[in-house]
């Protein structure tokens, strides 16, 4: 994997921090705790000490190598929040003490088009959490640790009054359903829009989308989550993707659909409920291709797009969003000793609708 260096280097390896995270050794997917260092806090860098980190679909991806691309030990995890404990001399917009945010990217080459408008989560030099190289050569590891060392410009502050465990999935699942909705001009009330999937990210959309006065519609495969999407994150309507009348007997009005499945499935049925010039919305990692039948969009003028979590920017925007609506995602709080259940009941979509792992209350850089 390349890398690159356009920053001061960081601190002698002599001095180095170490801490414990908890990693995949190989295909298996299975975690236990692993000792690493940390590099010492360079000039544009804040080491924060983590307190929570939300757990993932992508995870587990890469943890079960299911990409093809995974390199152990790993310690995901990129759904971080922490306490600042330090920050580097040209660090100005965070101080010690402070609560903050760590997503899924920890890098950019700063000199891109999309660097240069805000858009560094399509730089094609991009640097992962986890699972990827930083620029001083050493890989990257995620917040299923104890403590991390981040370059601020990939942190962000949260709002005063946000609880820690209630902010992680904003970071990933929050924030992957507000860029797109944000990019493609889709926050204005009185729109329809469709959540395909409910889980992490599914039920995250239906917030969000209802905190922005759009008629929402849940789309599942069954109908063991009705009620719940009805009366408990008020969606509007409800249908069931197998129940093939009445999937054709439904409108064609949707303005958008956020399609939030991470396995193969047809597009045609979906594509069919957006009205002239809807948006189908892909967000799930897939490693199998999808297909569809062109007539369905070319009679349309239909979109088949596609969004990659959001935007330094965003983020900050949908934190302030979250605060002054209130909106709280649906989690389940577990001890990092759990997360191994925790991961197989998400590969089952076993969850109502995240785990978050406790991490400071694991106390897990104790461990010998």
């Amino acid at each position: 994997m390349q890398f690159f260096d356009q920053r001061p280097k960081m601190g002698s390896l002599e001095t180095e921090r170490k801490t414990t995270g908890w990693a995949a050794r190989d295909p298996s997917g299975i975690l236990s705790p692993y000792t690493y260092s940390l590099r010492n806090t360079g000039p544009e860098d804040v080491f924060i000490k983590v307190i929570c980190c939300g757990i993932c679909h992508t995870d587990i991806h890469q943890a079960k190598n299911d990409l093809g691309m995974s390199n152990y030990p790993m310690v995901p995890g990129h759904e971080v929040v922490g306490e600042v404990v330090e920050v580097g001399s040209d660090v100005a917009k965070f101080a010690a003490g402070e609560i903050v945010g760590v997503g899924l990217l920890v890098g950019c080459c700063r000199n891109c088009r999309p660097c240069d408008t805000d858009r560094e989560q399509y730089c094609a030099k991009k640097i992962y959490s986890y699972n990827d190289v930083y620029t001083d050569g050493n890989p990257t590891r995620g917040g299923f640790a104890g403590s991390m060392v981040v370059d601020q410009k990939f942190v962000v502050k949260i709002p005063d009054g946000m609880a820690p465990e209630q902010v992680a999935p904003l970071l990933c699942a929050g924030i992957t359903v507000y860029s797109p909705l944000n990019h493609f001009g889709l926050t204005a009330s009185g729109l329809s829009g469709g959540v395909l999937g409910l889980g992490g990210v599914g039920h995250m959309g239906v917030k969000i989308a209802k905190a922005m006065g759009h008629h929402v519609t849940v789309i599942s495969s069954s109908d063991k989550k009705k009620l719940e999407a009805l009366e408990y994150l008020g969606a509007d309507e409800y249908l069931v993707s197998t129940d093939a009348e009445g999937m054709q007997k439904a409108p064609k009005s949707l303005d958008y659909i956020i399609d939030t499945v991470p396995v193969f499935h047809p597009l045609e049925p979906y594509l069919s409920l957006l009205r002239h010039d809807g948006k189908l919305i892909l967000m799930g990692v897939i490693n199998t291709p999808l297909q569809f039948l062109t007539p369905v969009v070319i009679l349309g003028r239909k979109e088949i797009t596609g969004s990659f979590i959001g935007s330094m920017k965003e983020t900050e925007e949908l934190l302030a969003f979250c605060k002054e609506k209130d909106l709280r995602s649906t989690i389940e709080v577990v001890k990092m000793d759990y997360i191994n259940t925790a991961m197989a009941r998400v590969a089952k979509n076993d969850v109502r609708y995240r785990f978050v792992v406790d991490v400071a209350g694991s106390k897990i850089d104790q461990i010998n």
